[in-house]
């Protein structure tokens, strides 16, 4: 399994899936479709489906323009999110396959929007697995709830993709991260892991490299969304529970202008 990033729009990540073994690929949130064919006819690979995350017109906005460029082609989303263009739609634990060797899963992660689907796929055996979080997992940060509440985006973060394998990595729908990891380090001043990560993700962006992917391991460590469960972090924002921690973060981070 091969992952390329693609750059849209001013911030946006789409991505292209590869499976190497008979070179089909799926197009993630392709919002510039005609951007996303060209990186595939680079690469030599035929794009077969296209996996949206959420109905905002920065990730499904390309949906309709890829069927007209790919007549046929699957356009999977959100069952209950109203995809621009979705030709099948998916539920939480549905499967899709891809090419020889890759499987992918549907995990419903809402609260961004009510139906977003991150998608969690795995390859041959000893390949690390990746997981498509679009706007609810962000680098060292959560997406903004506008369609959900603190006990959704706990369940989505926490539970749902807090469980996956530590190595897992994390593919998600903006270059956000510098800005993330300034944010977390006002909930955390003496955590050391994100202060190394920000001295990195600097770098990354000055030499105009992506600072995605993530692991979900290191969202453990550096992402305070993702560390809402821990006591200690609970203490520092006055809360006594996890989605209580949560809110707070996400309202300070709503009003932090950085």
């Amino acid at each position: 399994m091969k992952i390329h990033h693609v750059a849209c729009l001013e911030d946006n990540y789409a991505y292209l899936i590869i499976d190497e073994s008979t070179k089909e690929a799926a197009a993630v949130d392709p919002v510039e479709p005609e951007k996303v064919l060209k990186a595939a006819q680079e690469h030599g690979v035929q794009v077969k489906l296209v996996l949206t995350t959420h109905h905002h017109w920065d990730h499904a906005g390309g949906n309709e323009k890829i069927k007209q460029l790919m007549p046929g082609i699957k356009v999977y989303g959100g069952s209950v999110d109203n995809v621009k263009g979705c030709t099948d739609k998916v539920d939480n634990g549905d499967k899709i396959s891809l090419g020889a060797d890759i499987q992918i899963l549907s995990l419903h992660t809402p609260c961004h929007t009510k139906g977003h689907i991150s998608y969690y796929v795995t390859s041959k055996e000893g390949e690390d697995p990746a997981v498509f979080t679009g706007d609810t997992l962000f680098i060292a940060g959560c997406g903004k709830f506008f369609e959900g509440t603190a006990e959704q985006m706990h369940q989505s973060l926490c539970v749902t993709l807090g469980s996956l394998p530590e190595p897992t990595r994390v593919y998600c729908g903006h270059e956000y991260t510098v800005k993330n990891l300034q944010f977390a380090l006002t909930v955390e001043p003496d955590n050391a892991k994100i202060k190394e990560k920000l001295s990195w993700a600097q770098q990354q962006r000055e030499a105009g490299l992506p600072t995605v992917p993530s692991t979900i391991v290191s969202e453990m460590e550096t992402n305070p969304f993702m560390r809402a469960d821990l006591p200690e972090l609970q203490e520092r924002v006055g809360c006594h529970t996890a989605v209580d921690a949560l809110r707070e973060i996400r309202q300070r981070k709503d009003n932090w202008r950085g």
